[in-house]
C-alpha cells in the first residue's frame, strides 16, 4: 500500500505541475533566491512533472503571460472604512521590479543558467512518464544560482482527474495535491481539477460530522428517505480509504495566489490554505454538489492576511471555512451556494484554544445555503473571536441567515461545559433578503456571553416551503441594534452582562 500512495501523491503532483504551465505563464523561484521556472516560448509540450518538486522548501514568484510582470504587483483592494470593527485587508505583495524574460536555451553569462526539460528527455506525449526529466532539470537548477527552469507553453489540455480505484490511494491521504513552504506561487488559468468524489460519498454516506444547524431544521412533512442510497464502491470494485483527501492545499508558504481554475467534487475540502501569510483567491470557482458531505469551498486555518473575492463556491459544506489561527481575512463579491455559507468556526473543539480576529465578509450574494453568515464554537474552548464585520449579504431563501451558535456538536450527543471561546465586537450590517426557517438565531455560552454584537439594516423576510418558521432567537447576547429590524429583534440585551469581566488568560489570545 505505501508503493500505491506514493504513486497516486507522484502522480497527482506530476499532472497538477503540468495543469499549471497549461494554464498560465507559470514561473516559480526554487530554494535559492533568484531561481526561477519559467515557461519556453518553444511549441513543444511536456507530459509530467516531478513528484520530488513539491517538497522544496523555500521562495517563489509568478508573472502574467507575455509581459513577465509580477501577478501580485498591483495594490490590492481594500475595505471601505466603518466605525467599528475595522479590519485591515492585506498588504500587497510588490515586487522589485518586472521579472525579467527567460535567457535564450544555452545562455550562461554571469551566475545564470537555463535548464530546459526538454533537453534533459522531456517528451510531452501523453504516453511516455516525464517525472525523470523533470527532476534532473530541477536538480541542475538547485545547483547553480539565479537559474532558471524552463517548461514548454503549450503542456496539458484538458483536465486533471483523480483515479477512482481504491488501490491507487493506499490507506488515504489528507490531501491529494499539496504545495510547501513557496514563496510567491501563482496557481493561475482556465482549467478543471476534479476529485471525482462521488466514489468517496457514497461509500461513507453516513460516517461523515452532521451540521449542528440540522436540528434547527425540522421538515413539515416528513421527507425521510425510505431507502438510502446503496454506495456503489470504487470502479474496479472494494470500498474507498475512510481518509478523504483535499484536492489542493497550500502549507507554510508566503504570497499565494489562486484564480481562473475550477475545483470540483473534491472528496473533501477543496481549498485549504494552512499557516500561511498573504494569499489571493479570486476569479475561481468550487462546484459541487449541495448534499455532497464536508465538502468546503475554500479552507483557512493558521493564515494571515488573506483576501478573497470574484469568486464562485457550490458546494456541500461552508462556502468560506475560517478556523482558528487567521487574521486579517477579507471576503467580497463572492457568490456562494449552495452550501452552508460562510462560517468562522468551527472552534474549541476538545477543549482547544482558538483565535481569530480581524475578519471582513461584505458584498455577497447567498443563494439556497443553509447559513448565511455564520460564528460556530464548541462548549468547552478557550481564546476568543473579536472583529468581525459582516456587511451587505444578500440571502436568498437561506434557511438560517444570521447565527452564532456556541453550542455547536457534530455528534449525536456532547457534555455541557462551562468555558466557551469568547465573542466580542461582532457586527451584522445591511443583512437583507428571504430565510426559510429562522432569521437571526444566536445562541451563546451562559457563562461567556457575546458581547458588543451590533445589528444595524436588517431585512429578512419569510419565504414559507418544506419547513416550520420560527422567530428570532438570542441567548446571552449583548449588544445594541442601530436602527429598526425586519423582523424586530427584540431579544438582543442592550448593553453589557452584570457579570461582565475583563478577558482572562484563559480566552486572551
Amino acid at each position: 500500500m505505501k508503493g500505491s500512495t506514493s504513486l497516486i501523491r507522484s502522480l497527482a503532483f506530476m499532472l497538477f505541475v503540468a495543469f499549471l504551465v497549461w494554464s498560465s505563464a507559470f514561473e516559480t523561484c526554487n530554494a535559492r533566491r533568484g531561481r526561477h521556472w519559467r515557461h519556453s516560448s518553444r511549441g513543444t509540450s511536456a507530459a509530467a512533472a516531478a513528484a520530488s518538486m513539491w517538497k522544496k522548501k523555500g521562495s517563489s514568484s509568478s508573472s502574467h503571460r507575455s509581459s513577465h510582470k509580477n501577478h501580485n504587483g498591483g495594490s490590492k483592494p481594500k475595505p471601505p472604512s466603518y466605525h467599528k470593527p475595522t479590519p485591515v485587508s492585506p498588504p500587497p505583495y510588490k515586487p522589485k521590479g518586472d521579472v525579467p524574460p527567460p535567457p535564450p536555451k544555452g545562455y550562461n553569462g554571469g551566475h545564470s543558467a537555463v535548464f530546459n526539460v526538454l533537453d534533459y528527455g522531456a517528451k510531452g506525449d501523453g504516453m511516455t512518464d516525464d517525472t525523470r526529466a523533470f527532476e534532473a532539470a530541477w536538480t541542475g537548477a538547485c545547483k547553480v544560482e539565479a537559474s532558471t527552469m524552463i517548461v514548454p507553453a503549450k503542456y496539458l489540455d484538458g483536465k486533471i482527474i483523480a483515479p477512482t480505484s481504491y488501490k491507487d490511494w493506499g490507506k488515504g491521504l489528507l490531501w491529494w495535491m499539496d504545495f510547501t513552504k513557496l514563496i510567491g506561487i501563482t496557481v493561475q488559468g482556465k482549467g478543471i481539477i476534479d476529485g471525482r468524489g462521488s466514489v468517496w460519498w457514497q461509500d461513507y454516506p453516513y460516517d461523515d460530522p452532521i451540521d449542528d444547524e440540522t436540528k434547527l431544521i425540522v421538515p413539515i412533512y416528513n421527507t425521510t428517505q425510505k431507502h438510502p442510497p446503496i454506495p456503489i464502491g470504487s470502479e474496479l470494485g472494494g470500498k474507498m480509504p475512510g481518509i478523504k483527501p483535499t484536492a489542493l492545499r497550500f502549507y507554510g508558504s508566503f504570497n499565494v495566489t489562486v484564480t481562473g481554475i475550477t475545483i470540483q467534487n473534491s472528496p473533501q475540502c477543496h481549498l485549504k490554505f494552512d499557516n500561511c501569510i498573504g494569499v489571493v483567491v479570486h476569479d475561481m470557482s468550487v462546484s459541487s454538489p449541495g448534499d455532497s458531505p464536508n465538502t468546503d469551498g475554500i479552507h483557512l486555518q493558521n493564515s494571515k492576511d488573506v483576501l478573497i473575492h470574484s469568486s464562485t463556491l457550490a458546494c456541500g459544506d461552508d462556502c468560506v471555512s475560517i478556523q482558528t489561527g487567521c487574521s486579517n481575512v477579507y471576503v467580497h463579491n463572492v457568490n456562494c451556494g449552495p452550501g452552508h455559507g460562510i462560517s468562522i468556526g468551527s472552534l474549541g473543539r476538545d477543549n482547544s484554544k482558538a483565535c481569530v480576529s480581524n475578519i471582513t465578509v461584505r458584498d455577497v450574494m447567498m443563494h439556497n445555503t443553509m447559513n448565511g453568515v455564520r460564528i460556530k464554537t464548541w462548549q468547552g474552548g478557550s481564546g476568543s473571536v473579536q472583529g468581525v464585520l459582516f456587511s451587505n449579504i444578500q440571502v436568498s431563501e437561506v434557511k438560517l441567515p444570521i447565527v452564532i451558535d456556541q453550542f455547536y456538536c457534530d455528534k449525536m450527543k456532547c457534555k455541557n461545559q462551562t468555558s466557551a471561546v469568547a465573542l466580542s465586537g461582532i457586527t451584522y450590517e445591511k443583512i437583507r433578503g428571504t430565510y426559510t426557517v429562522k432569521p437571526v438565531h444566536l445562541a451563546c455560552s451562559d457563562n461567556l456571553p457575546c458581547v458588543d454584537v451590533t445589528l444595524s439594516s436588517i431585512e429578512l423576510k419569510p419565504i414559507q416551503e418544506q419547513y416550520h418558521m420560527y422567530e428570532p432567537f438570542c441567548w446571552q447576547t449583548f449588544g445594541e441594534l442601530t436602527t429598526p429590524t425586519v423582523p424586530p429583534i427584540a431579544c438582543l440585551q442592550v448593553g453589557k452582562p452584570s457579570n461582565n469581566r475583563p478577558q482572562s488568560d484563559h480566552d486572551a489570545c
